[in-house]
This record gives structure tokens, C-alpha cells and sequence, in this order.
């Protein structure tokens, strides 16, 4: 069962700062509607050996991933070569994606517009509803327009067809500590996750003349017990 997906944004613009990333709030509250959680974010440039090792890499994890960017037919967009490259196939025009894009864009699709039609090897599509130019789906990995306008739609379509019976939310539980510096909790911190391996324990400092720690946990299963050790421990006397 799938609990979390990878986010990849891919371009030079958003690390250049010509454009802002749209995709992080917007997948984020898109898969936490559903019940998964995004579990990484990689913002990656137009280097093909960047993004050949990188997608290589997440394709051998077992983790669905959501890529943006990079699949139009400019010299800069490099992400179907790479994707094919990582995973270890040829490009190969696709029928398909040939039709969907001859069918919006008729003589006009040649002889650049089809260079969008080769993908790698065994991909299926991804429809697009902006302008049926389609994405594409491999090893999981699932490969949209940097568009957000384009890329959001087809995310959608992607969980629905794909991961429809949902995720199991992550739930939190935490308390605000007063009066203790995050330092003087680093034992018990140590103690609860080693306690409690499958939860996640976060601490969350504020600073200033009314700064507290706001310590807790996160998780699917297994917060309760968590969350009643970590109150006692702090109710109890300590040297």
C-alpha cells in the first residue's frame, strides 16, 4: 500500500528565480487530501547527468514520485531522455501520444511539436486536458509539464485512475514545553524514539522571551502510548 510520494521539480528557472515553484503546496494539499503524504521534494536543474542519476536513484526505491518539467521539445528539455536513460530503455515514438497530438495540433504538430511523442520505452500516458500533449508514466514515476496549470489537472487524473483507494492519513500529537531549552530534552528525545521506532519525533523550538518547545510525534499507528510516554516523562521528577 502506497502511504507517500516523491515530488521532483525540474528546471533552471525556479533555482535561477526567473519563475516561483508552484507545485510544492499545491501536491502537497493535493495528496494529503487523499490520505498520503509527500515524503521529499528535489528541485533539480536541466543537467541530463543530474537528472539521469537522480531519477535512476528514486526509480529504484519503492516510492511513487510526481516529476515536473522538462518533457517539451525545446534543446533545455531533457527529462524524456533522462527518464528513458534511468530507466533503462530506448526513446520510442508512441503511437498514442502521436494521435493525441496530431489530433490537436494537425500539420502544425510536425515537424517539432511530435518531438513530445517519444518517450521512453513501454511508458504509458498521462492525458492532459489543457492541450492533450500527454504526459507520461514509468517505474511509477509519473512525468507532467512544468505547466501548473497542465500538471495539477493530470496529478489528479494519476490518483484517481491509479490510487483511488486512498492513503492512511498521518496524525500528530504534540504539547508545548516551557521553560526547558531543547538541549535539556535531548535524552528523553533520544529515549522516545528509540522507544518508538515507527513514529516520528519532531521538536519545534520558538525563541524569544516567551519561547517554548513544541515536542510530539507523528504517525499512522501508535500515538497514543507515544504521546502518553512522552507526557509522563515530562511530569516526572527529573535530576
Amino acid at each position: 500500500m502506497t502511504d507517500a510520494f516523491g515530488l521532483i521539480v525540474i528546471g533552471d528557472e525556479i533555482l535561477s528565480g526567473k519563475r516561483r515553484d508552484r507545485h510544492f503546496d499545491a501536491f502537497r494539499g493535493l495528496l494529503q487530501a487523499r490520505g498520503f503524504a509527500l515524503a521529499w521534494l528535489q528541485i533539480l536543474p536541466d543537467d541530463p547527468a543530474l537528472l539521469t542519476g537522480r531519477l535512476a536513484a528514486s526509480m529504484g526505491e519503492d516510492l511513487p514520485v510526481f516529476c515536473c518539467g522538462g518533457i517539451g521539445a525545446t534543446p533545455d528539455d531533457h527529462t524524456r531522455r533522462c527518464a528513458a536513460a534511468a530507466a533503462g530503455v530506448p526513446l520510442q515514438r508512441h503511437a498514442d501520444a502521436v494521435a493525441e497530438i496530431e489530433a490537436q495540433f494537425a500539420e502544425q504538430a510536425y515537424p517539432e511539436r511530435i518531438l513530445m511523442a517519444d518517450l521512453p520505452a513501454g511508458s504509458t500516458l498521462i492525458p492532459n486536458p489543457y492541450n492533450r500533449v500527454p504526459g507520461f508514466a514509468i517505474k511509477r514515476h509519473y512525468f507532467l509539464p512544468g505547466f501548473p496549470d497542465m500538471a495539477h489537472p493530470m496529478a489528479h487524473w494519476v490518483l484517481d485512475n491509479q490510487y483511488a483507494e486512498g492513503g492512511v492519513p498521518e496524525r500528530e500529537l504534540s504539547l508545548k514545553v516551557f521553560g526547558a531549552a531543547e538541549s535539556r530534552l535531548l535524552s528523553l528525545m533520544e529515549q522516545l524514539t528509540a522507544d518508538f521506532p515507527s513514529l516520528k519525533l519532531f521538536s519545534l523550538p520558538r525563541l524569544g522571551p516567551d519561547g517554548f518547545v513544541e515536542l510530539g510525534f507523528r504517525g499512522r499507528d501508535g500515538l497514543e502510548p507515544a504521546f502518553a510516554a512522552l507526557r509522563y516523562e515530562l511530569q516526572s521528577p527529573r535530576d
